[in-house]
């Protein structure tokens, strides 16, 4: 069927558009169509008797009709057949007659373009006829390369006398991305196009060539790899039978001695698996891939240090001068791993193994920086053993620690294991660092895991899944460190002895900088003792004013950036032979001051109180402040306050407006606000009057710092008392304590930390409740006891009465 049976040019016809199909020009080819567009496309044309034109989606997957998202020059021609299928698709049988260009389309009626025939450019058939002969020797060399063009495709062009369509058959046949594609299809000067097809020809023919050379080097190489598989095979071959090759005999033989020689320490269960391995590996050819698995299983075995202990006698005298010479201070502490280490003496001494091992887990707990690892490290020290530190926090996998199974790639032991390995003892001292920062998630439970590993009853049987076997844990001396022992499981606390280690006061402070932190940091920068000089006041404005931390690691790193400055001061300067920092010095070396507890108001306020806080880095001053404002008797509490210090507050406000029901608070009748008429006819107003026309607006500063805890119920409530009875606070006074309902003082914890905070904040008197002063004042530093009035309270009448003025 020709073009001349159908209507002139230009004129509209429905589109098509394919994704990836380019069709030619006296091509008949089958189209398959599911998009609902071309469908109605196809079926307008068959109902009406019209041409269509195929046009290609510049995108795969098009499914928008937009004018920029597919080619303008496709091909024209007719629906020579239609075929339902299943799911709506269709399937169309198409012929090619000419090229088109759209030249508009209407996106409003996505079904039709309208189009225009577009003919070849004249052209010489001299020099076509050339080009011709050219491309056709061209894709002969490429047919020998690759089968893509097949004999009988080479015959029909070498017999066509169109240019036009040979370029058209060499250009359905070449491999080419779309914009490729297209550009040769819609080249109009036929010449360019089949110079433009040579090209894209020879390009393949070098792409092949490449290719073949690179097939041919790795099928050498692959070869090569064979053959000198082979010949390894027969070298071993001879070597054996003239008995040159004993290499893999040596090593089995080796591992066998080293078996023999730990049998009587490893059990039965061990022996009988590390044998098995052995003799496994014995039967296994050493190139295979389990081969070398299997090798490092035994090899990881059998450096396992079974029966090997350090043979130090425990002794106490020697734990505590060690533990004295790397500690300031920390008395509790040293006494209580003295008596620890006390009675694994007097076991050792009078032989009763069975109890060795029952001994208690003991656990540190403090802040950051206050010296649990350290006190480890010195146990360590002091008895001669290995130290082995295992870092716990957010460790989520319990293979961390219970190894993985052989049958995983890259299965390798848990820590535990690799911590025997490396201390290369049974016994050593193994740290637990960070035990409440354990995590859970769906790779286990380590905290199960370190049930097993600290109940004695149990370690010594502990089963590494790597291992398979048991393995003897009960010699080790398992330390722990923790900072808060809430986020430690109730199971696992209860295995552990926990020794809590609180913030150091200034003057400790002082004297380890003095004594401990100096000297070190000195002897790490290089420098001596004659090379700088740094007095007590120095010392003592750097620990207040550029340090605020329940510990010294801060301190060390202040210090470190102040001898850093030196030696650099000292090698700029030859005449500088040494340095004398002062306070005043201070700024040019460490800048300006960075922590600083608020002083003592020297005036007292209506609506500011002290509270005492605790903190992760130590004790801190927490003013709150009150202010009354007229209004119904709402209470509004500001300074991002969590769940307890809110109840707090409430409970403080109901506690005050009972006090002032009573008449135990006094207030003067003047403070009540009167309203108009109440002017005029004088009226006598009640007491509680006040509390009911006033807003009461409760603040504690810092509003961005999170706070919450169980210890600002009296500080509220002397600060509401003082705005409703507009009395002064002592501003000299801090406070810490839990308030109930009925007005009485709960005992708080963090005692220490926070009369440290009151004493360096330079408070006189301190409130504190009756239960804490009974119990808790002999862990305070007899520094800060001297320094402070240290109060019991019972009741809130007992606060108001001491802080009011």
């Amino acid at each position: 069927m020709q073009l001349e049976n159908y209507e002139d040019f230009p004129q509209t016809i429905p589109l098509i558009i394919e994704d990836e199909l380019f069709l030619y020009p006296f091509m008949i080819a089958p189209i398959f169509l599911s998009d609902e567009q071309n469908i109605k496309a196809v079926e307008n044309a068959i109902e009406f008797n019209k041409l269509v034109i195929v046009s290609v989606s510049k995108t795969a997957n098009e499914k928008n009709r937009e004018k920029d998202s597919f080619y303008d020059i496709g091909v024209i021609g007719n629906i020579m057949r239609k075929v339902s299928l299943p799911d709506g698709k269709i399937k169309v049988l198409f012929q090619g007659l000419a090229k088109g260009k759209i030249i508009d389309f209407n996106e409003s009626r996505p079904l039709f373009a309208a189009v225009e025939k577009i003919e070849n450019e004249p052209f010489s058939n001299e020099a076509i006829k050339s080009l011709v002969e050219v491309v056709i020797e061209s894709v002969k060399k490429l047919s020998r390369l690759n089968s893509k063009f097949p004999v009988d495709l080479i015959k029909t062009l070498e017999e066509n006398d169109d240019a036009s369509r040979v370029a058209d058959l060499i250009s359905s046949v070449l491999n080419l991305k779309k914009d490729e594609a297209f550009k040769l299809f819609s080249q109009t000067n036929l010449e360019q196009r089949l110079l433009d097809i040579i090209e894209v020809i020879n390009k393949e023919i070098e792409s092949y060539k490449i290719q073949k050379e690179i097939t041919q080097k790795v099928n050498s190489k692959i070869e090569k790899t064979h053959k000198d598989y082979f010949l390894k095979e027969q070298i071993k071959a001879l070597q054996k039978e003239l008995g040159v090759d004993n290499q893999k005999e040596e090593e089995i033989k080796s591992y066998k001695k080293k078996l023999k020689a730990k049998k009587t320490f490893m059990g039965k269960d061990a022996y009988k698996e590390t044998k098995r391995q052995i003799e496994k590996l014995s039967r296994m050819n050493p190139d295979s891939p389990d081969a070398s698995l299997l090798q490092t299983y035994v090899e990881l075995v059998l450096d396992i240090p079974f029966g090997e202990y350090s043979n130090e006698k425990i002794s106490v005298s020697s734990v505590e001068k060690q533990l004295n010479k790397d500690h300031y201070s920390l008395e509790k502490a040293k006494e209580r791993i003295a008596e620890y280490f006390a009675v694994k003496q007097l076991l050792e001494q009078r032989k009763i193994e069975d109890l060795k091992s029952k001994g208690t887990v003991l656990c540190f707990v403090g802040p950051p920086g206050v010296g649990k690892t350290s006190l480890a490290n010195s146990i360590s020290e002091a008895l001669k053993r290995p130290l082995v530190r295992i870092a716990l926090g957010g460790m989520e996998d319990v293979n961390e620690l219970r190894g993985h199974r052989r049958t995983y790639v890259g299965a390798m032991p848990g820590r535990l294991v690799k911590g025997l390995i490396d201390a290369k003892k049974m016994n050593p001292v193994m740290v637990l660092d960070e035990i409440d920062k354990l995590g859970t998630s769906h790779r286990g439970d380590p905290t199960a895991v370190m049930l097993e590993v600290l109940d004695p009853e149990q370690n010594h049987e502990f089963r590494d899944l790597y291992l398979n076997f048991p393995i003897d844990l009960s010699q080790v001396i398992f330390v722990s460190t923790a900072n808060d022992i809430r986020n430690i499981p109730a199971p696992l606390r209860d295995r552990m002895e926990f020794i809590e280690i609180s913030s150091y006061t200034p003057n400790e402070k002082y004297h380890i900088a003095k004594d401990y932190l100096i000297p070190q940091e000195l002897e790490k920068h290089g420098l001596s003792k004659n090379e700088v000089s740094i007095n007590k006041a120095t010392i003592e404005t750097i620990i207040s004013k550029y340090t605020r931390e329940a510990g010294v690691r801060n301190l060390r790193r202040v210090f470190s950036k102040l001898f850093r400055k030196v030696v650099k001061q000292i090698l700029s300067d030859e005449n500088v032979t040494k340095v004398a920092i002062g306070v005043k010095d201070l700024k040019t070396y460490l800048d300006n001051p960075i922590f600083e507890i608020d002083p003592a108001d020297k005036e007292n306020f209506v609506g500011i109180s002290n509270g005492l806080a605790w903190t992760s880095v130590g004790g801190d001053i927490l003013k709150i402040e009150a202010i009354k404002l007229k209004g119904k008797g709402d209470l509004k509490v500001t300074g991002s306050l969590g769940d307890v210090m809110k109840e707090s507050s409430s409970i403080s406000y109901s506690v005050v407006k009972l006090l002032i029901d009573e008449c135990s608070l006094k207030i003067d009748e003047k403070l009540i606000p009167k309203t108009f008429k109440e002017q005029e006819e004088n009226t006598k107003l009640d007491i509680s009057e006040i509390y009911k026309r006033y807003d009461i607006h409760l603040h504690v500063p810092a509003g961005a710092t999170p706070k919450d805890g169980p210890s600002a119920g009296i500080t509220m409530a002397l600060a509401i008392a003082s705005v409703l009875s507009n009395r002064k606070i002592k501003a000299d006074i801090a406070m810490t304590g839990e308030l109930t309902l009925s007005g009485k003082v709960l005992p708080i914890g963090g005692l220490k930390e926070k009369l440290i905070a009151a004493f360096k904040a330079k408070m006189t008197k301190v409130l504190i409740p009756r239960k804490n002063f009974e119990r808790d004042l002999d862990d305070v530093p007899q520094e800060v006891k001297d320094a402070l009035t240290i109060k019991a309270v019972d009741t809130i009448d007992d606060v108001l009465n001491e802080a009011l003025i």
